[in-house]
């Protein structure tokens, strides 16, 4: 398979114009892209709520006391301002939300009015239609998202779209992974390590401005990358653990490289879903040997929940910011935490420092709860 097609045929080439970001390393995208490059994990003690009584009290936190609605609309403006949308432009658009639901207001009786009237809220103080469609399928809603996007805009249902993501670290999601003894007590995240004990969560938040790239051109506008393809999948094997031989995970990889019509040799990085559970890195590096075959030992790979922590709602759009950061910067982010080969894993995994590589196609992988997988293929603009 070869991408052979040019623009502006059947399927038009969907240009990712404007992206904004935040996680526990700053606002804006260079703090981000210089903390994810420089290798050094943003973990630290619980701050924002008392957590004594989990048995980890670590996350990764962002700086001062945000608010999930005031993040996510800083932002969007961020985005928009990179793709340089006037308010027409916005007022055009179509918003696709992924949101992280208030776990306190959550045990009131308007529960079922919470996330929407945040929506709307966030939408407003944008200058942007009501979000057309809100996800709250956890690990995989952003990436949800951006491929309702690209099916929305190849088939001209949508000619600019604006998705946006977030996850604030709340006492009831550290409670809850507490709880089902996910998180690494050792207070570091391990992907594909032997010794990783489990995840810790982070900040995230992210949003990102798609369109054709026929539109971008008309514009001015600069194109920072490409949503070459999309695939998802769903195995249904258990309720949280995923299937041991990688089955869902290597069908939504598969299909996206199929739409894109790449072959694995031409990837030439990995963002990994990478959570640092034993069972779910095993899973995933057996998905990786299904579909990429003898090329999955060879394609560099890291997961940067390692520096940033598991967003959740947000990871998924989060962790597509920093592949398309990194993929301009021409460095590839460490997986860091590594102590030792795992036999179930065997990955080139980018160790150590962050390695240079400019690479033409990049995969960004994410699974959730339920068997859920997605996998998102960026290319270079």
């Amino acid at each position: 398979m070869t991408n052979s097609q040019p623009d502006d045929l059947a399927r038009p080439q969907i240009a990712i114009t404007g992206v904004g970001v935040a996680s526990a390393f700053g606002r804006g995208v260079q703090p981000v892209l210089d903390g994810v490059l420089a290798g050094r994990p943003a973990f630290g003690p619980v701050t924002r709520f008392s957590a004594g009584r989990c048995r980890v009290q670590v996350d990764a936190e962002l700086p001062g006391s945000p608010v999930l609605a005031a993040e996510l609309g800083a932002v969007i403006d961020d985005a928009c301002a990179a793709a340089g949308l006037d308010a027409e432009d916005r007022a055009a658009a179509v918003l696709l939300l992924a949101l992280h639901s208030d776990g306190a207001a959550a045990r009131n009786s308007l529960a079922l009015t919470v996330v929407g009237d945040t929506a709307a809220g966030v939408a407003a103080r944008c200058g942007l239609p009501r979000p057309a469609r809100i996800y709250a399928t956890a690990c995989t809603a952003g990436s949800s998202a951006i491929a309702d996007a690209g099916a929305m805009i190849t088939s001209g249902r949508a000619s600019l779209v604006i998705v946006a993501a977030g996850f604030l670290v709340d006492a009831d999601s550290l409670a809850l992974f507490d709880a089902g003894r996910t998180l690494a007590r050792d207070g570091q995240v391990r992907p594909f390590s032997a010794g990783r004990r489990g995840l810790l969560l982070g900040d995230g938040v992210a949003a990102v401005v798609l369109e054709p790239a026929s539109a971008a051109r008309r514009r001015g506008v600069p194109v920072l990358a490409r949503l070459a393809g999309w695939g998802r999948a769903g195995d249904a094997y258990h309720v949280c653990q995923p299937h041991p031989g990688g089955a869902g995970l290597a069908r939504a990889i598969s299909a996206a490289l199929d739409r894109a019509q790449v072959e694995p040799a031409e990837i030439g990085y990995i963002n990994a879903n990478g959570t640092g559970t034993h069972y779910s890195d095993s899973a995933e590096a057996a998905a990786l040997h299904r579909a990429l075959g003898g090329h999955a030992a060879t394609i560099p790979v890291s997961s940067t929940k390692s520096l940033h922590g598991h967003a959740l709602e947000g990871s998924a759009l989060l962790e597509l910011v920093v592949t398309v950061l990194a993929m301009r910067a021409g460095f590839l982010p460490v997986n860091a935490g590594y102590l030792a080969p795992d036999a179930d894993c065997d990955l080139d995994l980018v160790l150590g420092t962050a390695r240079e590589g400019r690479p033409r196609y990049a995969l960004s992988l994410n699974a959730a709860f339920g068997g859920a997988s997605t996998a998102l293929l960026v290319a270079a603009a």
